[in-house]
């Protein structure tokens, strides 16, 4: 994407406008479905408004546990349903007189041997039971003690053993498939409730069968070709009946009854000054989901109008205070899409709560304090405040306009972005939870005496609200690190972290040029104090001192703070090579920031602290040298941009103030004075802080503390005795 367009998207008003209603319809689609929008009310709780009239007819609703619990006892007397299949036994005992019909003539054709025959053979049996079979034919005609069966037997016994079971019947499934011990049988149009052990399942099937078999005394090789012979033709005759069990259900959850009773139109159902009993609750919120279903269609449009006119109201004044008072953030669409999915993510998670049908105050676990702890750390603490109020108002009306949830969420919000205003470290976001916990406890405790709730369940809301203390700054931590990488936003923890100096390129400055790496370190101070006493962010200014002058790591002693007494390579050069390498810092600086990934609000810092000034001292040596009219101006002069920024305008003037009084032979507190004075005007003349957002009263508010800290650095000292003999005389060691 080129930048261009990327710039189009950042600050179009379409995209803002798209984004706004976006975000508002989202959060409308949460809201609860088919319910007049009145106030919650709790039980324990005073009815001040007017009495409550029913403006129709209306049944009253029991509580979905209640009703959750009666459909569950009702489901408990609905047995599986079974139906008996007459046909099953004619139809197996059909099969096998056939079938026997068919074996004994494959059996005494066996002689020829024929492939028909095998084939016919491998198809209905194995060919060990075939054998028994063929064997016992054999032997009709020449019985053995130990062979008293012929072909015949076999077939009855088989007929026998099918006969018995259909006639007792015989399950389609296993007993521990079948959820209750009774079952309901179907037969034809009546139905019966049976024992499920009445019948036989596959297992209890095959124990019957081995019985059987042993009471005959037969061999274990005629048991088995008798088991196949039988498993070939029996079949369930007590067939399960899904469709039919699930009517059942059906119609047990039918006939639990969703009312306790009927409100007649015009009946009260609330008195003014009236405490809410469990009944009283009951019939309001019957009320609220009746006024929801009769208003039809028109009603329903209305309704969702309503819902979008209630959150653009809240959503405007957001949208006013950014307007006039963060540009930075109102310009910025990016910023805004933030914005706004951290809203929709606590309005989703308000959603879900509310869908949680239980008795525990799982509301509390509703993280508004995330969205007012990421609102201040990635912006201000302002931002933040304002934030907690817009979720918290969008919270209690998605919680159908629940006061009391909005009240206690803007306290311990409030708190929680106090609480990360000056955030120092990512360890100080946990000092939060006390905070939080103490603003939900605060907030428990006040609407808890106000309507009288018993103090257990005080304490278990009081458990719920510790959950979220803890969990808030724990999840505010993670989401810190992917909003800052994701949409490449530099918050304060981020800068405090770059301060440390054992970051590689402070330590490559340290080691390189140390005179740059000291006169970064007091450029330091320099832009922190100024920037406190003007409301510019403080943090920001000292990090941008620290890395303004990195480009000069690469080649040191090319510029004086580093020399150290060693050659100046500069009275070797010309003017304009001079200033050539002079002007390369910035270069090498960007681009050894852009290496190590610096935020770009940094590496801003390196091209603007010089803006498009001249550097004069190469220039006016040119000057002398080839001539004013024979000196191109543009090869002395920084390449910019400007400072577009209060904390660079301030970097600029502290780098100019610093380096100059650092020269000076004998500095006084009037002298600095004049120095710092004029080079501020020369500044100001050659338009250097003409995109800058200083005031005049910025600049004299800067001059002061660049006084007091360049005064207080160069103040004069007592020399000590035989000092100039110290600083003239070589030591006596050498």
């Amino acid at each position: 994407m080129k930048q261009e367009t990327k710039n189009k998207l950042k600050t179009s008003y379409r995209v803002k406008l798209l984004l706004l209603l976006l975000t508002i319809g989202l959060i409308v689609f949460m809201f609860p479905k088919g319910e007049a929008l009145e106030s919650e009310v709790n039980v324990g709780s005073i009815w001040i408004q007017e009495d409550l009239i029913a403006s129709t007819t209306f049944e009253i609703l029991k509580s979905k546990e209640q009703y959750d619990r009666e459909v569950q006892r009702a489901l408990q007397n609905v047995n599986p349903v079974f139906i008996l299949d007459e046909k099953v036994i004619d139809s197996s005992l059909d099969s096998i007189r056939s079938y026997n019909k068919v074996i004994r003539e494959i059996i005494d054709k066996d002689i020829y041997q024929s492939d028909e025959i095998n084939d016919f053979r491998q198809t209905f049996l194995s060919p060990q039971a075939y054998e028994t079979l063929k064997n016992i034919r054999i032997k009709e005609n020449s019985l053995t003690a130990s062979q008293s069966l012929n072909l015949n037997d076999f077939f009855r016994i088989s007929s026998d053993i099918i006969l018995a079971v259909e006639r007792r019947g015989y399950l389609n499934q296993l007993y521990e498939n079948i959820s209750k011990d009774t079952i309901a049988l179907r037969e034809g149009k009546f139905e019966k409730l049976v024992s499920k052990s009445n019948y036989y399942d596959s297992n209890l099937l095959n124990d019957f069968i081995e019985d059987y078999l042993s009471q005959l005394g037969v061999s274990n090789e005629l048991s088995n070709a008798v088991k196949e012979y039988v498993y070939r033709f029996v079949a369930p005759n007590i067939l399960y009946s899904p469709e039919l069990t699930n009517a059942a259900v059906e119609l047990a959850k039918n006939k639990v009854t969703r009312n306790v009773g009927i409100v007649n139109e015009n009946e009260r159902i609330v008195a003014k000054h009236d405490r809410i009993t469990p009944e009283i609750k009951l019939k309001i919120d019957s009320y609220r989901i009746a006024k929801g279903t009769e208003i039809g269609i028109w009603g329903r449009i209305s309704q969702t109008i309503g819902k979008f006119l209630h959150i653009l109201v809240i959503f405007t004044l957001f949208i006013i205070y950014l307007y006039l008072f963060r540009k930075r953030i109102f310009n910025d669409n990016y910023k805004l899409l933030l914005i706004s999915l951290i809203i929709l993510f606590i309005s989703f998670l308000t959603y879900l709560v509310h869908q949680i049908n239980v008795k525990a105050p799982v509301e509390m676990l509703i993280l508004v304090p995330v969205l007012s702890m990421l609102f201040t750390i990635v912006f201000d603490s302002r931002l933040g405040f304002y934030g907690t109020i817009v979720i918290a108002l969008i919270a209690g009306g998605l919680r159908g306009n629940d006061y009391a949830f909005a009240v206690m969420n803007i306290v311990a919000g409030g708190l929680a972005a106090y609480t990360v205003r000056d955030i120092k470290n990512r360890n100080q976001i946990f000092r939060s939870f006390l905070f939080i916990l103490i603003g939900y406890l605060t907030s428990i405790i006040a609407f808890g005496f106000e309507r009288f709730a018993p103090i257990d369940q005080m304490l278990v809301t009081s458990a719920f609200a510790a959950s979220n203390a803890l969990i808030s700054p724990v999840l505010t931590y993670g989401l810190i690190i992917f909003i800052e990488r994701i949409f490449k936003i530099t918050t304060d923890l981020t800068l405090l972290e770059l301060t440390d100096f054992n970051n590689p390129m402070l330590k490559e400055l340290s080691k390189n040029a140390p005179g740059t790496f000291s006169h970064s370190m007091t450029i330091g101070s320099l832009v922190e104090s100024a920037s406190e006493a003007i409301g510019a962010n403080s943090t920001l200014a000292r990090v941008g001192a620290y890395y303004h002058d990195i480009g000069k790591a690469s080649s040191p002693d090319s510029f004086v703070e580093n020399q150290m007494g060693s050659a100046n390579l500069h009275e070797n050069l010309k003017p304009e090579e001079s200033a050539k390498i002079i002007i390369g810092h910035v270069l090498k600086g960007i681009e050894t920031a852009e290496k190590y990934k610096l935020p770009q609000e940094v590496i801003n810092f390196i091209p603007m602290h010089h803006g498009t000034m001249v550097v004069s001292f190469f220039y006016e040596k040119a000057k002398e040298l080839y001539g004013k009219e024979n000196v191109d101006i543009s090869n002395f002069r920084y390449p910019g941009p400007k400072p577009n920024t209060k904390e660079t305008a301030i970097l600029m003037l502290a780098d100019a103030c610093e380096s100059t009084v650092r020269a000076m032979n004998e500095p006084d507190q009037q002298k600095i004075e004049n120095v710092i004075n004029n080079l501020f005007k020369i500044r100001l003349d050659d338009g250097q802080l003409d995109e800058a957002p200083l005031t005049l009263s910025d600049l004299t508010k800067i001059k002061k503390e660049f006084l007091n800290i360049l005064v207080s650095q160069h103040h004069k000292r007592i020399r000590y005795p035989k000092q100039d003999e110290m600083e003239n005389e070589a030591s006596a060691d050498k």
